[in-house]
């Protein structure tokens, strides 16, 4: 089956088509299943000797753009037979400017031959901040710690001042796309950020993708970790943050109402960037986590690298790059940056307002999906033995 994902960007699509096609792997399909990243800036056929046929895929060389009209597009999709799995960007499509006599047929052929899911956000703050983040850091994705810490160490460090009208445009650019899925396209399912990414391998096993499967396989069938463990050790080696040591044990335990000590929290950036000091600088629960789990994670790491090499995966697995705590610290005007999107949405009509008591118990819980919690001494922390996680440079976190 094909799987194509609309997206406004910034709403989990690049990690949900990485994930499905891996899915699709654990899997037995009657024919090969290939991940195309954006459908409207680039495609290729050419032979692979993996599969022994021709396929679709990225250019070899990165030469990605509107070289293609969508008619030429649609016709490749057609000329090979394997799964595609795949997203499409609003904005690619108004950056494009085609015709609607082009887009049209486009979008119905489509509706007709892939599964189509829209990727939604709740949170439209959040979903601004990210865009505003990129403003910035001028990147939208990384693949690696290294990554990570080239493209945002700047960030972390300076931190942003966010504008009004970045913000509103960002905002707007959100209802655009919602009108555009709503016009266009046939929605068999909806991926909802907000509600969805806690248990990410549940919505993905119950889409009707994998109905035909004798046995729903897991990550932890085919990698020896939970998805959500390896996830969690995935974001540890590069969270930059000092957020972990700040964390006590009671803040993670406790219900998500007593939110004790957490608007107290602040941005201390890892003066040093490499995997093996900021993993020193993690919490001694987090450090622990990852000593428990780093080598079933750098094991499976290495697996995926494979699907990226035979080029199944156009890149690997992207890194969480903030939580909503750190989006909240690094913005130095975020209280006014709350009230300019409260506006908005009292105008608009879309979207929920916050008070800063919500946004705290928000970020809460997803602060407990990244962190143990727990605030211990120095010489405690010394005897966690982080180097044994051997995950330092190594290119497979990607």
């Amino acid at each position: 089956m094909n799987v194509v994902i609309l997206t406004p960007d910034r709403v989990g699509s690049t990690l949900l088509q990485r994930l499905i096609t891996i899915y699709m792997q654990f899997h037995e399909f009657d024919q090969p299943v290939i991940n195309l990243h954006e459908l409207t800036n680039g495609l290729m056929r050419y032979y692979s000797p993996v599969f022994n046929r021709e396929v679709l895929g990225k250019d070899a060389n990165d030469l990605w753009g509107y070289h293609q009209t969508l008619p030429e597009i649609r016709d490749l999709l057609s000329s090979v037979d394997h799964y595609k799995t795949s997203r499409l960007a609003q904005y690619h499509i108004k950056n494009r400017q085609d015709s609607i006599g082009d887009q049209l047929p486009f979008y119905q052929y489509l509706n007709d031959n892939f599964f189509v899911i829209s990727a939604q956000r709740e949170n439209l703050l959040e979903h601004a901040l990210s865009w505003c983040i990129y403003v910035v850091s001028r990147n939208l994705n990384v693949y690696s710690a290294q990554d990570k810490f080239h493209h945002f160490a700047r960030v972390y460090q300076d931190r942003i001042t966010v504008d009004r009208t970045n913000l509103l445009r960002y905002l707007d650019t959100y209802v655009e796309y919602l009108d555009w899925v709503n016009r266009h396209f046939h929605v068999n399912s909806y991926f909802v950020y907000d509600q969805h990414i806690s248990n990410l391998e549940k919505y993905i096993l119950d889409l009707p993708v994998f109905n035909t499967q004798k046995k729903k396989i897991t990550w932890q069938d085919s990698f020896d970790i939970e998805f959500a463990d390896w996830n969690r050790c995935h974001y540890l080696c590069s969270d930059m943050s000092g957020i972990s040591t700040q964390l006590d044990p009671e803040q993670l335990q406790i219900g998500y109402n007593d939110r004790r000590g957490l608007e107290n929290l602040e941005l201390t950036p890892v003066p040093q960037l490499t995997v093996s000091d900021v993993i020193k600088n993690l919490s001694t629960a987090d450090q622990r986590f990852l000593h428990t789990n780093g080598v079933r994670y750098k094991r499976s790491s290495q697996h995926l690298q494979e699907l990226v090499d035979n080029k199944i995966l156009v890149t690997g697995v992207p890194i969480k790059l903030q939580t909503m705590m750190e989006k909240r610290l690094l913005v130095r005007n975020f209280a006014e940056t709350v009230g300019w999107y409260n506006e908005w949405v009292e105008r608009r009509g879309v979207g929920q307002p916050y008070t800063d008591a919500a946004l705290v118990e928000s970020a809460a819980r997803e602060l407990r999906q990244y962190h143990s919690g727990a605030l211990l001494d120095a010489a405690e922390k010394a005897d966690v033995p982080h180097e044994s996680l051997h995950l330092t440079n190594d290119p497979a976190q990607g």
